[in-house]
């Protein structure tokens, strides 16, 4: 299944992200080749990618960690999951926080993130008195328990 989605170039050296392979969820975002960035163990930086997005309406855009960067460098997105709605138009930037214990330099053009897209249904919320009984009920964290 595709999804058609218009991008623009802010800067003209920005990459276009890519799909790795083909049957891959996400496709990866970059930081702008002239920008090598220090994240200093424990701080959060703002990666800029120079590039925009047109999401279709319906469709939200999702941006998780590289895996790769995230077990070897110790770099993943401060805000765990990105969400970028269908009508934002600014450029697409990656907040990454560093979990290391050593301060990390991010190479400019280095695969920062992946953007997974995926579609988004607006709920419409319904006040009542009681709901609906389940066999969980109110249990919250780890009330499930472990088999």
């Amino acid at each position: 299944m595709e999804l058609h989605i218009r991008f623009r170039k802010l800067t003209e050296n920005a990459i276009v992200p890519v799909y790795a392979t083909p049957d891959a969820a996400g496709a990866d975002l970059y930081a702008l080749p002239t920008e090598q960035t220090l994240i200093p163990k424990g701080e959060t930086r703002l990666i800029h990618t120079g590039i925009a997005l047109e999401i279709p309406k319906g469709y939200g855009g999702f941006i998780y960690a590289r895996s790769g960067l995230a077990t070897k460098k110790g770099l993943a997105p401060a805000n765990k999951v990105g969400v970028i709605d269908a009508d934002y138009r600014g450029e697409i930037m990656v907040a990454l926080h560093n979990h290391s214990e050593e301060d990390v330099l991010l190479a400019g053009g280095e695969r920062v993130a992946q953007i997974v897209f995926a579609p988004v249904l607006s709920a419409i919320f319904t006040e009542t008195d009681n709901l609906s009984e389940t066999e969980r009920a109110e249990g919250g964290f780890g009330s499930t328990g472990t088999r």
